[in-house]
């Protein structure tokens, strides 16, 4: 793409590009995206054009299709309207028409409704949202009945229906009626939201149990319609749409009701993409491994057959509810089909990456499998990585089997699978490898900023719901005021996993942990950074209003009955989402947020709180500049210093100066007020700020048009912070100094 706008609205207008469209007819497209289709004339009117009554006059019958997705929903009248745009089409012409549902998921997961911006309206059909005749229309949202209602009095009487996933602005799964996914979509899907905000749960997870129910058209959060004049209708029954992946990558994978699965590039630029996939296929059969067998066209098609079977994702699922130890021999038989998928390059005999494979094929993953005759059958091997370790793979068919069940987590833990197959100590670096592979291939990094504003964070769903649960006043001492008293009571934290640890790293150099109490008792006597672990029998010894709890344990209901219990009133819960304000708070004094430039010009400086993150190895002047660039713009400079294991981790390098030793020379600028670590695993801008609520975070310039680093400037935007670029003094850095130092020339 020639920019990450074109990117975007192809993604929004891919709704109707699988469609069937007949060549060289012409297309009336209403809205107001660049919208083009091969092999066909596409003409782009708006909406107020397409409602004109002369401009309609002008163009009876002209149209063999009419596309209109999310534009109808804003008219008063849409049957009028309809009646209007049937006048345009020909007598054998189609309608595409895009409409929102009311009862979509999404508005019981807590989005907002698109056309009033408040949450709840189209349940309860705008009963409050236009109950004034003062209330200014600005659109409505119809069900799926009311949708066919409205179509069949415009005299659209030949109709197919599809659900669109999870929206028509980003299209990625679409089912016809009377079709049903056979794969568990909370691995499929990534929903997106109008406010994703107020969302309070999580959408994909609810999607098999509305499958169960027969309640998943009803429930869609889109419709995609074919109203057509003649008897036909598309044949189509599923698609699946990656137009993400950009112009090189992208495909259609189209279900036809004959039976046969048709994959198909959405551009001219990734035909070749059918033809690599061909040659995986090929490739993996050589090797033993079953596959859906298919056959390129002439016409630029890979064609497959339909397969009746179970998917291998539901299977294994299904296997771990009934026999683990059939799950365990089933996971065991997986992992050899990846290790006998290519040849092996290396054994590493000599070092820790372990057998290397000469093509990684890195969606050999359970959910890309049909379970047929006790065999995993593949297909969609589009892509791999050459000289690949396959504890990558490996890593990938566990993530992927857990991701939304927390059901098999419960029966299995994922550690316990990674562990199985030696792969736990560094399962972070063999994780990593694979999701940057996937993530490149998605744009992710490119589409970061609009994904920031159209996909929930956990923390706040989180949040969400804890508001829900409990009144305003228990939620605020619960879960918003949980350092109240920390400062003259006995601090004790309930819990020594993972958020005991999280804790510490952002809140422990503020705050004297007292004690650290679990219910395991094989956590007793054993050390949390350096504080014993004990029985919540400690709390027995105590008297009340002596010490204050902090609940650091993801399931923490049954700890707060167990508190309740034994009558302790004073705890809160912690939740690393969440944002807490800092202990300690800049002393600024009366002058402080003004600098001279000259003795009678005094200036106020921009920004009260500044920050900085980086490993400043071979501390040197482009260090110094940026500091005192910063400090010019702050009254207050926190530096984040990047610990060793870290530099390790993200920048595959030793750091040439240890932590401590970096951390002394920041901490000894004069432009820098205050010096902290950056966690390991929680170094992100969005953590940084929820832990030090900085004004402005201050960055070099060669991450300007970074995707990440942009995502970063719009999160800090929308809570109140800047991102500020510097550029880099050009004649000293640490990379050149690093590499005279390798060639020996310093």
């Amino acid at each position: 793409m020639e920019n990450i706008n074109e990117l975007i609205n192809e993604i929004h207008t891919g709704l109707c590009k699988w469609y069937d469209f007949k060549s060289d007819s012409l297309v009336l497209y209403i809205g107001n995206e660049n919208f083009q289709l091969d092999n066909v004339n596409v003409e782009i009117i708006s909406m107020e054009t397409a409602c004109q009554i002369n401009w309609q006059n002008e163009h009876q019958q002209h149209f063999d299709y009419i596309i209109s997705a999310a534009t109808l929903e804003k008219c008063n009248n849409p049957t009028e309207i309809l009646k209007q745009w049937k006048k345009l089409l020909k007598s054998d012409g189609h309608l595409l028409l895009g409409m929102n549902n009311r009862f979509g998921l999404r508005y019981f997961c807590g989005d907002r409704d698109p056309y009033t911006n408040r949450n709840f309206d189209s349940i309860e059909n705008y009963y409050q949202a236009y109950a004034n005749e003062v209330d200014t229309f600005n659109g409505k949202m119809y069900n799926r009945a009311e949708i066919e209602k409205i179509l069949v009095d415009a005299g659209f009487n030949k109709l197919k229906f599809f659900s669109v996933l999870p929206d028509l602005q980003n299209p990625s799964l679409i089912y016809s009626e009377g079709y049903l996914p056979n794969e568990d979509l909370a691995n499929r899907i990534f929903p997106s939201y109008n406010y994703p905000n107020t969302v309070f749960m999580m959408e994909e997870i609810i999607y098999k149990s509305l499958i169960d129910n027969k309640m998943f058209h009803r429930m869609a959060n889109a419709y995609l319609i074919d109203c057509s004049l003649s008897e036909t209708v598309s044949d189509v029954v599923h698609v699946t749409l990656s137009i993400d992946r950009g112009k090189e990558d992208a495909l259609f994978t189209i279900i036809h009701k004959n039976g046969i699965v048709e994959k198909r590039a959405v551009y001219p630029e990734g035909r070749h993409k059918l033809k690599d996939l061909n040659d995986n296929m090929q490739d993996l059969k050589k090797h033993g491994i079953e596959v859906v067998t298919g056959k390129l066209t002439s016409d630029n098609r890979y064609l497959m057959p339909y397969i009746k079977a179970e998917v291998g994702q539901l299977y294994l699922k299904r296997l771990l509810l009934e026999d683990k130890d059939k799950f365990l021999k089933a996971m065991d038989k997986f992992s050899r089909y990846i290790l006998n998928s290519s040849e092996i390059v290396d054994y590493g005999m000599n070092n820790d990456i372990g057998v290397v494979l000469r093509k990684g094929y890195v969606d050999m993953v359970p959910l890309n499998t049909f379970y047929v005759n006790d065999e995993f059958v593949f297909y969609d091997q589009e892509f791999y990585i050459e000289n690949c370790p396959a504890n990558v793979l490996i890593a990938r068919m566990i993530l992927t089997f857990y991701v939304g069940n927390v059901e098999a987590n419960n029966i299995l833990p994922e550690n316990e699978l990674y562990a199985r197959y030696g792969i736990l100590k560094d399962k972070d670096k063999w994780v990593k490898m694979g999701q940057n592979f996937i993530f490149k291939i998605r744009n992710d990094k490119e589409l970061a900023v609009y994904h920031s504003k159209v996909r929930r964070k956990m923390g706040i769903v989180n949040a969400n719901r804890q508001r829900i649960n409990y009144s305003a006043e228990d939620y605020q001492r619960i879960f918003v005021d949980i350092f109240k008293n920390a400062d003259t009571r006995k601090l004790i934290l309930f819990g020594s996993g993972r958020r005991a640890d999280n804790f510490m790293e952002f809140y422990g150099s503020d705050y004297d942990i007292y004690a650290i109490i679990d219910n395991n008792n094989e956590q007793w006597n054993q050390k949390l950074r350096g504080i014993t672990i004990q029985s919540p029998d400690l709390l027995k010894t105590l008297q009340s209003g002596e010490y204050k709890i902090i609940i650091c344990i993801k399931s923490y209901l049954s700890v707060m009955n167990q508190l309740d219990e034994m009558g302790v009133t004073d705890y809160c819960v912690y939740e690393p989402g969440n944002n807490y304000p800092r202990k300690r708070k800049p002393i600024i004094t009366p002058d402080s947020n003004v600098i001279t430039v000259d003795s009678d010009k005094p200036v106020k400086k921009k920004y009260h709180t500044g920050y900085i993150a980086g490993v400043f190895d071979l501390f040197h002047i482009g260090h110094l500049n940026m500091f005192k660039r910063a400090k010019e713009q702050c009254d207050y400079l926190i530096v984040g210093v990047v610990p060793d294991e870290s530099v390790r981790l993200n920048k595959k390098t030793e750091p040439f100066v240890p932590f401590e030793e970096r951390v002394e020379m920041v901490r000894s600028c004069r432009y820098v007020d205050e010096v902290v670590r950056i966690p390991i695993k929680n170094g992100s801008t969005e953590q940084a700020w929820k832990m030090h609520h900085f004004d402005v975070q201050f960055s070099g310039s060669d991450y300007i048009n970074d995707g990440d680093w942009l995502a970063n400037k719009e999160f800090l935007n929308q809570h109140g912070a800047d991102l500020v670029f510097f550029s880099y003094t050009e004649s000293t850095s640490s990379t050149k100094l690093k590499k005279l130092i390798d060639q020996k020339l310093i």
